[in-house]
């Protein structure tokens, strides 16, 4: 476990992954089909998908009208055990195993898969040249990696913006998306000599938002997930003032609460040479 960040093992522990699993949202159709698009025509495919959490993506890829079909086996990677534990429960499919490993230690045989998916977790990765070997050394060849990131998008809204800037204030020095440290991929040693040359994506769209999915979801950030219950009770009252203000907030029913949550999500995907 040397090889996860510290924040992660605390924040992504034993008995926070039920919340995070009710509380994040899933994946945009058009950004499953662009990864879908990346990988070409074959229609029984292997994925690896490392970081793979409570599972949200890999229901939401499995769901998918092109994906359903086209996947024949997918190894889900996942460093802690309260996340395999939920993983286990709510995907049930036959074609999908889960194991512990980490970005760098996948534990998949040489030239397996044809997909390496990181969903909503790279930014957590302790050394990109690593794991930019590891990806390519189980890649089959022209393999395709996706990383994928959903993230509330501050310039959707004022009330976001303000929501984003309370909760961050508690990051503690991880190297969360938002910050980019991830690009150092890009210029390592091992990504440079076996992968192509990146492409970006990004989606901007809304969510249904209510009060509580937005509490919720802050709650689910590992870095709120570790804070004290004094402290937990002060960012949900100080969202609960965020969202009295409403500024920015367009409602969907005001008599049900609903309202547009702005979000992004954000595809980077790279070819094996």
């Amino acid at each position: 476990m040397a090889t996860v960040h510290k924040l992660a093992q605390a924040g992504f522990g034993s008995g926070t992954n039920e919340h995070y699993d009710r509380a994040r949202p899933s994946y945009q159709p058009a950004a499953l089909s662009h990864i879908r698009q990346a990988v070409g025509a074959s229609s029984s495919l292997n994925v690896v998908e490392i970081g793979s959490g409570t599972g949200i993506f890999t229901r939401a890829l499995l769901a998918h009208p092109e994906w359903a079909t086209s996947v024949k086996q997918l190894k889900a990677v996942e460093p802690s055990e309260g996340m395999r534990e939920v993983f286990t429960k709510t995907v049930t499919d036959e074609r999908v195993t889960v194991a512990e490993g980490t970005f760098d230690t996948t534990g998949v045989e040489d030239g397996w898969a044809d997909l390496v998916v990181v969903a909503q977790a790279f930014h957590w990765c302790p050394d990109y040249d690593k794991a930019s070997a590891e990806f390519a050394r189980i890649l089959k060849p022209n393999g395709i990696v996706a990383v994928i990131w959903n993230l509330e998008d501050r310039d959707g809204a004022a009330w976001v913006a303000q929501l984003r800037d309370r909760i961050e204030g508690h990051e503690q020095g991880t190297p969360q998306f938002r910050l980019g440290l991830w690009r150092a991929t890009f210029s390592t040693p091992s990504y440079t000599r076996l992968f192509e040359s990146p492409e970006e994506r990004t989606w901007s769209y809304t969510l249904p938002g209510t009060r509580d999915i937005v509490i919720n979801r802050a709650l689910s950030k590992s870095y709120v997930a570790v804070l004290s219950p004094d402290e937990k009770e002060k960012v949900v009252k100080d969202i609960n003032a965020i969202l009295d203000r409403k500024d920015g907030l367009v409602w969907t029913d005001e008599e049900k609460g609903i309202f547009e949550y702005p979000y992004g999500t954000f595809v980077v995907v790279w070819k094996k040479k």
